[in-house]
């Protein structure tokens, strides 16, 4: 293929059009500031999961609490009727004897159930202490995602708006070459990743490797038409004075 050096100078253009495109493509799938939301989801998750752990367990001595007041106020409904019937005297002398022994009874039982409670009680007091600083962790966390989102969504609108720019630049470089060396330029990048270089010093742009010296003997002898690729990778070399024939 026969193609004006100047026309094929504008590969070059092209291809560092396209070396941009790739960079800010690779730069949006693979954004820092989206690790950063991750990460802080992670954290958020994980300080869920303990306020929800502590909040189920207040829940649970909550019951024991509530049980606990039940028992205490059955025991001490029965020990107010107890020690009424023995201020009343009324009843027969062994009964008051058995009334005065479950007094003691139900006195030592009231004793016990209201220490458990106090227990109970001192672990809720607690686990809340535990929950409110959870929760305030869990706010922490929350506050930090939503900014690390902020900053996501602004990193993304910048580099979709860099990528418009850089699409609507290469359409205008691809508008200059001619379609048949725009087909040979593509298929020469899906290939290799790179359509066309700059041969310099005797080096190729694309794969950077040194050509030797019958290969560089042969471009020297090219006509400046002539569209020459690299004998290594296959990239498509612009020759420039920098191309050291």
């Amino acid at each position: 293929m026969d193609v004006d050096p100047g026309m094929q100078r504008r590969l070059l253009d092209l291809a560092a059009v396209d070396t941009e495109l790739t960079q800010l493509r690779h730069r949006l799938g693979a954004l820092p500031e989206e690790k950063d939301v991750e990460r802080l989801a992670r954290e958020r998750n994980a300080a869920k999961d303990a306020a929800v752990a502590i909040g189920i367990s207040i829940d649970d001595l909550d019951t024991d609490i509530r049980r606990l007041e039940g028992e205490v106020d059955a025991v001490r409904r029965r020990l107010e009727r107890d020690q009424q019937l023995l201020a009343a005297g009324s009843a027969p002398a062994k009964q008051l004897s058995e009334i005065q022994h479950e007094v003691g009874s139900l006195e030592r039982r009231q004793a016990l159930l209201e220490d458990e409670m106090l227990g109970v009680m001192e672990q809720r007091e607690a686990l809340q202490s535990d929950h409110d600083r959870a929760g305030a962790q869990l706010d922490h966390v929350e506050s930090q995602l939503v900014e690390a989102e902020k900053l996501v969504q602004a990193a993304v609108g910048d580099l979709d708006e860099r990528i418009a720019d850089r699409t609507t630049a290469r359409a205008a470089v691809v508008g200059d070459i001619d379609s048949a060396l725009i087909e040979a330029y593509d298929r020469q990048r899906e290939r290799s990743g790179v359509g066309a270089a700059l041969l310099r010093a005797r080096r190729c742009g694309g794969c950077r490797l040194e050509l030797d010296r019958g290969e560089i003997a042969r471009i020297a002898a090219a006509p400046p038409t002539a569209l020459i690729r690299c004998s290594e990778c296959g990239t498509i070399l612009v020759r420039t004075f920098e191309s050291g024939l």
